[in-house]
Order: C-alpha cells, then sequence, then structure tokens
C-alpha cells in the first residue's frame, strides 16, 4: 500500500464561505504549561502561580495566563485541517481582538472552534481579509477566549 504525502490543496480567499465552521482537537492545560509560560513572559503575577494566594481569589485556585490560552489555541489552530489547507495562501495575521469571558484552570481540556465570518476584498487583486470568529471552549461548555482575527489571504490568481 501506497500513502501519498502530498500538500493540502490551497484555500484561497474564494474558497473560504461566510459560515463555514471548523473545531480542533482538544489538549489539556497543565501546571507545566502555566509555569513554563510565567518562565517564558517573566508574568509571575500570584494568580498564576501562588497557589495559596490564588484559593483566596473568588477563582479559589490557580488560573492560567490569559495570553497562554491565546497560544494554546494558535496551537490548536495550526492542527486543524482548516489550516493545512489556508496556511500555504495565508499573507499574514492583521487584528485580534478578544475577550477572556470565563478563566483557564490546570485541567481544563479545551478545544477551538472556528467559523468565518466576513471577507472583505482590498485594494490589491493577489490578497483580500478575511475574519474568522474564534472561540475556545472547556471541557464544561464555556467560553473561555472568543474574538476576531483578521487574516490576509491570498487570492486566485486568474
Amino acid at each position: 500500500m501506497k500513502f501519498s504525502c502530498r500538500p493540502a490543496e490551497p484555500y484561497y480567499f474564494e474558497d473560504l464561505k461566510i459560515g463555514a465552521a471548523f473545531e480542533s482537537p482538544t489538549r489539556t492545560v497543565t501546571e507545566a504549561d502555566i509555569v513554563n509560560f510565567a518562565c517564558l513572559s517573566a508574568d509571575f503575577n500570584r494568580l498564576h502561580v501562588d497557589a495559596e494566594y490564588a484559593a483566596t481569589t473568588p477563582y479559589g485556585q490557580r488560573i492560567a495566563h490569559g495570553l497562554l490560552v491565546l497560544a494554546i489555541m494558535s496551537g490548536l489552530v495550526t492542527r486543524m485541517q482548516l489550516n493545512q489547507h489556508l496556511e500555504p495562501s495565508l499573507m499574514g495575521l492583521l487584528d485580534i481582538q478578544c475577550r477572556f469571558p470565563h478563566p483557564t484552570f490546570i485541567g481544563d481540556t479545551l478545544r477551538v472552534n472556528v467559523e468565518v465570518l466576513d471577507k472583505a476584498e482590498t485594494s490589491r487583486a493577489d490578497r483580500g481579509v478575511v475574519s474568522f470568529q474564534r472561540s475556545v471552549v472547556n471541557q464544561r461548555g464555556e467560553i473561555v477566549v472568543e474574538g476576531t482575527w483578521k487574516l490576509l489571504v491570498r487570492r486566485r490568481q486568474n
């Protein structure tokens, strides 16, 4: 039996339909993730790294850094089939708008839901802007991060 390692067929601006939805694999947030992110970012806020202090807060326990959850989201999106098709035509990230309606705790398992929200042509015929709604959802069905990502995507050259 032969297996093909051909690259995925690229998705261009024209291929992305408003309302198309995609879901990522899942990933569980660990204590090591939080400690490593604190070291990398130098953000040692007690809410993230001090269990005794965090127990006295309304959350009752340590929470993950918001930017860590964004980084996990980014990684999960790269594992999506959507990304395998989009990557060859992706020209760059233009804008991120997001909010954090619920905390993420050690042990939470996250997935990302992505929906094509909007598309806009640009003044250059070789590219367009695609807006994606991204939501990070935990195992309890709570949205922990949600927002809009605007990406610059190549157009088909006819």
